[in-house]
């Protein structure tokens, strides 16, 4: 199979779908990859690393795409993007497509196969090619969050940690997930006063037997989100429900009920956002104020540290593309029904229920 790596367009996106020794695993397994000129020079990695790894570089991402059968990449395809995809092609990348439905239109316009890393599932549980950026996110949530609560950056002039005599930033993450528990690891590390919330008592139980006394846990009823968010001076919403909107845990009117200069990072932006004032923001221009509250909702957080993100996302991704460039798409999701689970867009139709329910899209189910 002929793969292909074009150049991620995003605002800030120095990610990369294959690093050199990801496409040496490629190419030593008999495949062919193409990358576009420049696609890993944001993170030091020049055209000749992936020459010498046995990729061919093409000039441009028209190029790239005319050639390949399958394309990987990062994130979902812009619309420029979308246009080059044809029936022929295998696209396997991060789609979020719940929150985008001209995006879903246009995938299904292309007649691709769009395998999407977020809903691919694992035998035990979980979601493994989404955990590595989630485990990102859930950590910078902290650092960003403490950076916003500056008062120079227009926050209330907290530390987060405190210090002797005075009292630590209480921060509320809503959600007890692979991002919820990276984000309150890294507030406990900065001595933070952290309270995770859920709605799942066993999950309950687990994070308060995993960081025993260093957080508090509380169940996740409306009242006490209200009361967490009147509380907190960060507020970071984790909260995912595979493949489908994120629900709005915190609406407006709970809003304004929040400390002036506190701050909120909604992990779940790619999924539509969990805050009723979210909207996506870019690593240009991160942040905007609603009622005198930060918002951080950048669409692509760990494009922030594109480096650390390339190489772990490559190393959850690559045994899904070698499978999927030895067998081909439907041989392989027929033998891994996991693999199958990332199916989002197949010959024009929705095949992740989920997906189709929140646009309002038919659904088609696809199989084996």
């Amino acid at each position: 199979m002929r793969v292909g790596v074009p150049k991620e367009i995003k605002n800030h996106e120095y990610r990369v779908g294959l690093t050199p020794p990801s496409v040496a695993e490629l190419t030593a397994a008999g495949h062919d990859v193409v990358v576009e000129t420049g696609a890993g020079r944001g993170i030091d990695f020049e055209d000749a690393d992936y020459v010498a790894a046995g990729a061919t570089i093409l000039p441009t991402a028209a190029e790239v795409f005319a050639a390949a059968d399958m394309i990987v990449k990062v994130k979902e395809p812009q619309a420029g993007e979308i246009a080059m995809l044809r029936p022929n092609h295998l696209l396997f990348t991060y789609l979020h497509l719940a929150a985008d439905k001209p995006q879903a239109e246009g995938l299904m316009k292309s007649g691709a196969t769009c395998i999407a890393y977020e809903t691919v599932t694992a035998p035990r549980g979980g979601l493994p090619l989404l955990k590595p950026m989630s485990e990102v996110a859930g950590r910078m949530s902290v650092q960003v969050g403490a950076h916003y609560l500056e008062k120079f950056q227009g926050g209330r002039g907290v530390l987060l940690g405190g210090v002797p005599g005075v009292a630590p930033a209480k921060v509320a993450i809503l959600g007890g997930g692979v991002s919820g528990v990276n984000a309150a690891q890294m507030a406990v590390g900065m001595r933070a006063d952290v309270t995770i919330y859920d709605i799942n008592n066993d999950r309950l139980a687990e994070l308060d037997m995993f960081f025993s006394s260093q957080i508090k846990t509380a169940y996740a009823s409306k009242a006490a989100i209200a009361a967490a968010v009147r509380n907190a001076h960060l507020v970071i919403g984790a909260v995912l429900v595979p493949g489908a909107a994120a629900p709005k845990l915190v609406t407006r009117d709970m809003l304004k009920t929040m400390k002036r200069g506190s701050v909120l990072v909604d992990i779940a932006i790619d999924q539509g956002g969990c805050f009723e004032t979210s909207h996506a923001t870019t690593h240009e221009d991160p942040v905007f104020e609603v009622d005198s509250v930060t918002h951080y909702c950048v669409a692509n957080m760990p494009g922030a540290v594109a480096r650390t993100s390339t190489f772990a996302l490559n190393n959850a991704t690559l045994p899904f593309a070698l499978r999927l460039a030895n067998m081909g798409a439907e041989a392989a999701m027929k033998a891994d029904p996991h693999l199958a689970n990332g199916l989002n867009v197949m010959n024009g139709k929705i095949t992740y229920k989920a997906v189709a329910d929140d646009l309002d899209l038919p659904y088609q189910a696809w199989t084996a």
